[in-house]
């Protein structure tokens, strides 16, 4: 089953109510609108996108130690995903899928890395629920996010509903802001340029991993020739 096959059916099961929380009519129209309103603002459009100069970061991994993109990088391409929060069953789902793919990625010459504005705490349960061979590094404030220009304000109607569903993001992330990343991913060349770039203010929808193997081909082959 593909990674879209399992969203979509863990979004017919939330929006079903075959889970253990059933959304009313109210509740499925104010994530809808937020959705709409998020893609209608054109920031996707916006965000670094293949071809341009991926920005620089060094971030910390949960625990405490310091990570640089360009010490990766001198290793090999990168393949960078930018993720929600563990609060987030849509991110988990791709971080496995992530994890299954990882062999296949890392035969390729590249390294994955998450990036959350998530606490170290939640960044390690993260990594221990789905898991993962690969770190989740904390993007504080989701500078790196706003640095590809993917970080976006919640708006007000959507905070309250998140307030109602215990979703405190002030807490999770340690920021008062209420902000979240789109879900993006891109895959970084050794030389710094992104190679490949999918971003979806719709966060249901997710490419799958098998889609990063001609593109990290393509970085190898170059490489070598």
């Amino acid at each position: 089953m593909s990674l879209q096959d399992r969203l979509d059916a863990l979004k017919a099961d939330f929006e079903g109510g075959k889970r253990a929380f059933k959304p009313s009519p109210e509740v499925l129209d104010i994530m809808h609108r937020a959705t709409a309103e998020l893609i209608a603002s054109g920031q996707a459009l916006n965000a670094r996108k293949a071809g341009d100069k991926a920005p620089e970061f060094t971030l910390k991994d949960p625990d405490g130690h310091l990570v640089s993109s360009s010490d990766l990088l001198a290793k090999g391409p990168l393949v960078v995903s930018f993720y929600r929060g563990v609060w987030c069953p849509y991110c988990n789902l791709e971080l496995q899928a992530l994890q299954a793919a990882l062999p296949q990625i890392e035969a390729r010459g590249a390294q994955v890395v998450a990036l959350s504005p998530q606490t170290a705490p939640n960044s390690r349960k993260s990594q221990r629920e789905n898991g993962l061979g690969f770190p989740i590094l904390i993007d504080e404030k989701s500078r790196v996010a706003a640095a590809f220009g993917l970080r976006f304000s919640l708006p007000d109607y959507l905070v309250v509903l998140y307030k109602g569903f215990k979703n405190d993001l002030p807490t999770f992330n340690d920021d008062p802001a209420w902000v979240l990343p789109m879900p993006a991913r891109y895959v970084i060349g050794s030389d710094g340029v992104i190679a490949y770039a999918e971003v979806n203010p719709d966060y249901t929808q997710r490419p799958d991993p098998v889609e990063l193997f001609p593109v990290l081909d393509k970085l190898r082959t170059s490489a070598t020739t």
